[in-house]
């Protein structure tokens, strides 16, 4: 994400932050909760026992209180099943058992299940509401929906709500949203717009429940209280590494049908994990009560973390699963799932405080113990050369426990061997008197450790958070779709990837142990468990590189991931040769999505590839702000120039938005290039050009029909899309072709059709553009994968 598009989702931010955020001024009444799925698995486990909780917290507020569960099912057939779920409902410890009975009988008697199904429904809903304050005389303070229903429900269930439940008389409407928010950026994207069109930003709660764990929410008041200690050491030149791990031991039997769409990576890493990341690694805010500038000092981290590709992840299955599938889908035994049941992640900040820290983030299923912790080591600078026991010698780190494992409880610990952490308020105590167990290595007793007072349950303490109207602990549209942006290239990358496959629990041994090299991230062993359904088919490893022509020039052919490699460094080769020649490498690039794994690929890869020297142009751009998404330069910061260390005046977007206008023949940006170009490339012939094809053999922004005679010895000219935004600037064939390598990239199977047309075609450039590509006196390559090729 480029740093002006982060500064405009900024000025976008919702209302929220981390730490002791003032609450929103509450006027005292009558408050409507309606749990929609109040009948579900979600609301029995967790949110009616959390709404008893608020419950009895504000029974003596002055506020007065209905409950509705709401679902499709009739009233007759689900109010048993409701009243069920509320006579289970329990009181803390410190309530007496007369005064808990009391409570829970007020509390049933303000419940009641409706079905909520149509608009009619939901309308009859809202004149129930209406009644009861006028025939009971009392004033409304808000409504709270929870929506704990499936999110494909999200849009049509806002709508209703905002055409016939929304209250009156500057009461409140909050609406709660459980995660998935989406599966990848453009769906989150369009949930988001979906429901903007029916709630205010103000009123939407999505809800990530691992932000509303005690170990989580102290995360950024702990760095606070501690500066003083961690200021100096929370940095590349004291951490070895970051690991944020959520373990689990469970199977995914009754989930299947969701989680075989989601599995690990957007079920817990692209959320919660990603959620703590920020928390551990993000400016520390100099307000922690201001949501604005922790909204903001999040978006940087995300923004900062190198691309993650292929070689960023490794991917498990439990052996298990995919029987489980077979019987819970009803799909027959030849079926096969990819879906990844583990998941370890190889993340990077490009920041100078975090450059070159390997941060982890892990979860999985069927492993060997239920625990989640996020831990910092830092670097050990003391050799023991005897006592190896020494608390000088043994690890230096900082565990946030989130509960479970062999502690049993929430802590946060921290090794006696760097510093004694603050204890500043009455909510957190010091633990003195430890059991005989270990922590990542340590024995407890090695460790100062603070565990909570009191322990409080997750979504209960959200549930508090939304009824005082707290955002502070949710997750704003700007995060969300920051986190889908770094998540969805990795997701592409991997959908057609084997998961390793292991057997569960302590038999899974040392199948899962990962091993780091660089910014690459692989398993330890090779030895696996083979799935016999997963070995039909011809396997990638099956093609070598291959080399050959088309159309007359040469060609290199090969699947993606190897082509990739071979263009980068092919490259590479080329810039060498280039810097070692003249001093100076000229690069020119083209947009759209195929370049993007190269991007990934330089960005990651070639750290010795000469950016120095290296001045990089554009090919085309479209004729939007350089700021915006659709922009080709804000697709090339995004993805390669903000992740490597080229000097910014070597950089040179288009200029296709001058004053204050886009691509006006007036203005003169095509000639400004044209300028540009030939006062720094010398005889305008640059030393490396990349372009794509389109469906309707384009390249560059030069598409069929483009009156090529008529823009004669123009290097730079307008031209014109037949898909919007539909002007665009562009590099001419004059240009193109006095370059001394120009690679033509084409991947997909998608572009099996045109690539086949072109093998057959005689040179038209008006018909088909791309076969205007024909350099002078230099080189012309095409990088074809197999999907492309053969198709």
């Amino acid at each position: 994400m480029s740093v002006t598009v982060l500064l405009l989702l900024l000025t976008l931010c919702a209302q929220g932050g981390y730490g002791e955020e003032k609450e929103e001024a509450q006027r005292p009444g009558h408050v409507s909760v309606v749990i929609v799925g109040g009948t579900g698995d979600l609301a029995k486990k967790y949110l009616w026992q959390g709404f008893f909780h608020l419950y009895v917290n504000q029974v003596s507020s002055g506020n007065t209180f209905s409950f509705y569960g709401g679902g499709l099912s009739p009233a007759d057939t689900a109010t048993p099943l409701l009243f069920e779920i509320l006579k289970a409902v329990s009181c803390s410890k410190d309530i007496s058992q007369e005064r808990c009975a009391l409570l829970k009988e007020q509390f049933l008697r303000l419940s009641q299940y409706r079905q909520l199904k149509t608009l009619e429904d939901y309308q009859d809903l809202a004149k129930h509401i209406e009644k009861q304050l006028q025939e009971e005389g009392m004033t409304e303070a808000g409504r709270l929906f929870y929506l704990s229903v499936p999110a494909f429900a999200y849009a049509d269930i806002a709508d209703k709500i905002n055409g016939s439940c929304r209250p009156t008389s500057g009461a409140w409407l909050r609406v709660v949203l459980e995660k998935p928010f989406g599966h990848d950026l453009r769906s989150a994207q369009v949930l988001a717009s979906q429901l903007v069109s029916s709630l205010k930003d103000e009123e939407m709660y999505r809800i990530d429940h691992y932000l509303g764990k005690q170990v989580v929410a102290k995360i950024l008041p702990f760095r606070a209280e501690n500066k003083k200690f961690l200021d100096p050491i929370w940095n590349k030149h004291h951490i070895e590494r970051v690991e944020i791990v959520l373990k689990e031991t469970l199977d995914v039997k009754g989930r299947i049908p969701f989680y075989d769409q989601y599995g690990v990576i957007r079920d817990v890493l692209q959320n919660h994990l990603t959620e703590v990341m920020t928390l551990l690694t993000m400016r520390l805010p100099m307000n922690l009560s201001s949501n604005e500038e922790v909204t903001q000092n999040k978006l940087r981290v995300i923004s900062s973390i190198l691309p993650l590709g292929k070689n960023q992840a490794v991917i498990g299955q439990y052996q298990a699963y995919k029987s489980e599938v077979q019987q819970e889908l009803n799909k027959t035994k030849d079926h096969n799932t990819l879906t990844p049941t583990f998941a370890a992640v190889l993340a990077h900040i490009d920041e100078a405080q975090y450059e070159g820290v390997p941060i982890l983030l892990i979860s999985g299923k069927m492993l060997d113990e239920r625990v989640g912790y996020a831990r910092i080591l830092f670097k050990n600078d003391i050799f023991c050369l005897q006592s190896h026991n020494s608390v000088h010698c043994k690890p230096k780190q900082i565990v946030f426990y989130f509960g479970h494992g062999s502690l049993k409880y929430p802590a946060i610990l921290v090794s006696k061997n760097l510093f004694k952490p603050v204890l500043a308020d009455g909510e957190w105590k010091e633990v003195t008197e430890h059991a005989d167990v270990s922590v990542l290595g340590l024995p407890v007793s090695d460790y100062y450790v603070q565990t909570p007072t009191k322990e409080r349950e997750a979504y209960a303490e959200l549930i508090s958070h939304i009824f005082a109207g707290r955002k502070n602990s949710f997750i704003s549209t700007e995060n969300l779709l920051a986190s889908w942006d770094l998540w969805t290239p990795l997701l592409n990358g991997l959908s057609s990837s084997f998961p390793r496959i292991y057997p569960g629990g302590a038999d899974n041994g040392d199948m899962l142990d990962i091993r780091l090299k660089g910014k690459d991230i692989s398993y330890n062993s090779e030895v696996v468990i083979i799935n016999p359904d997963q070995m039909g088919g011809t396997s990638a490893n099956g093609f070598q590189v291959m080399q050959g022509k088309f159309r007359s020039d040469d060609m290199v052919s090969a699947w993606a991931e190897e082509l990739v490699e071979r263009l980068a460094a092919d490259m590479q080769e080329v810039a060498e040769a280039a810097v070692r020649e003249s001093g100076v490498f000229h690069l020119a690039l083209s947009g759209g999505s195929t370049p993007l794994a190269l991007f990934h690929r330089l960005a990651l890869h070639h750290f010795s590839f000469p950016w120095r020297d290296t001045h990089v142009w554009m090919v085309d751009e479209r004729c939007v702000p350089l700021s915006e998404l659709e922009s080709n330069f804000y697709t090339l910061h995004n993805h390669l120039l903000q992740h490597v260390r080229i000097p910014y005046f070597n950089i040179h977007p288009m200029p296709v938005h001058l004053n204050h206008r886009l691509c006006v023949e007036e203005d003169g940006g095509a000639q400004l290039y044209e300028k540009e170009v030939s006062s720094l490339v010398n005889g305008s012939s640059f030393h490396f050009v990349l372009l794509g094809v389109g469906y309707d053999s384009h390249t560059a922004s030069l598409f069929p029909g483009t009156k090529v005679d008529e823009l004669g010895e123009r290097l730079v000219a307008l031209t014109e899309s037949p898909d919007k935004p539909h002007q665009r600037m562009s590099l001419t064939f004059n240009a193109i072709n006095r370059a001394q390598r120009v690679a033509l990239l084409v991947m997909g199977k998608g572009k099996h059709e045109v690539i086949t047309q072109l093998s057959r075609v005689k040179d038209n450039p008006v018909k088909w553009p791309v076969t205007g590509v024909k350099p002078a006196n230099g080189k012309l390559v095409w990088y074809l994968d197999y999907d492309a090729l053969l198709g």
